[in-house]
């Protein structure tokens, strides 16, 4: 018996989408083909892969680990054809890729551009998710790289510092950090933020700002920093966000950011200043030197040069 590769690619569209239409539309087949090519593939295994009488269409206990094997199976597959087209130097191809919807208004748009612009052989595609589905879709295959807030722990990925982004707050004129010129760090945790359910927690990234996270104003899971400034104005208070969005607020909004003091880490009690180091990520066993170098150098050109990291400025990324 043999198992075609294109069969391979229904059975994971169909786990995608549970319906049998929308998976034929995105194999660009019709709805009859691909229903009977994963019916013959259960036959010759003797097996049953989808519950089809379910609605929508779910996977069986065996059938999704065959699901995960296949998905595996066709990135091994890609590897090849994306190895080849390194080892020839051209620049054409798919990126999948996963962003955090906290970081994504800052660099999506410039990103694109960039791509588009310079870079017409590639088609980026990119979804928006948190960190825990990006790391999960990264680990099964299902994108090719994630731009995020590192983990501490990440496994068999492997990390690409992009650039440093420091941390400012957001102050209602009607809260008493209003009339400060600067806000000390060690005063940001009280009953008067307003934080995102995730964002600004990050693994440690941000220091000083949730050690009381209990006593924050109230949590907005939206995970939308623009909505965060509105209930701000709205409700007063303040919140913390992060210095590339300074530039999407109006003028009048702009006049209620303050920067954060910090006192040195070195100092008896002393706060660091709370910074995100953002990342790309990939696997361990992603060979697309040439493409990685193209988003990297993209997204370089994207961000303020003060805030990259060094270490991607100044030399090619190497796997």
């Amino acid at each position: 018996m043999k198992i075609n590769l294109s069969t391979l690619k229904y059975i994971v569209a169909l786990e995608a989408y549970r319906n049998f239409v929308k998976a034929a539309e995105a194999c660009g087949v019709t709805q009859p083909t691909l229903s009977a090519a994963i019916k013959k593939m259960e036959e010759e295994l003797d097996i049953v892969i989808f519950d089809r009488n379910s609605h929508p269409v779910e996977p069986t206990v065996l059938g999704s680990r065959i699901v995960e094997m296949a998905r595996r199976t066709i990135y091994d597959v890609s590897l090849i054809e994306d190895l080849i087209l390194d080892e020839r130097n051209e620049e054409r191809g798919k990126i999948a890729m996963g962003m955090l919807p906290t970081v994504a208004p800052y660099i999506l748009p410039g990103l694109f551009r960039e791509i588009r612009s310079n870079h017409p052989g590639v088609e980026l595609r990119v979804s928006e998710m948190r960190t825990e589905s990006l790391m999960e879709k990264l680990r099964s295959a299902q994108i090719d790289m994630a731009v995020m807030v590192a983990p501490q722990e990440h496994g068999a990925l492997l990390e690409v510092p992009m650039y440093y982004e420091r941390f400012v707050a957001y102050v209602s004129p009607e809260d008493e950090f209003y009339r400060l010129d600067g806000i000390p760090a060690e005063s940001l945790s009280s009953d008067r933020m307003w934080v995102l359910e995730d964002g600004h927690c990050m693994n440690g990234e941000v220091s000083g700002l949730c050690q009381n996270k209990e006593s924050a104003h109230a949590e907005y899971r939206a995970g939308s920093i623009d909505t965060l400034v509105r209930v701000v104005d709205s409700n007063g208070g303040y919140t913390v966000i992060p210095e590339l969005h300074v530039p999407l607020l109006s003028d009048s909004q702009q006049g209620n950011v303050r920067p954060i003091v910090c006192r040195h880490p070195g100092e008896e009690g002393g706060y660091c200043c709370p910074v995100r180091r953002v990342s790309l990520m990939i696997r361990e066993d992603f060979v697309r030197e040439k493409m990685l170098n193209i988003v990297v150098d993209s997204i370089r050109n994207v961000i303020p040069d003060d805030m990259s990291d060094t270490g991607t400025k100044r030399f090619a990324i190497k796997i």
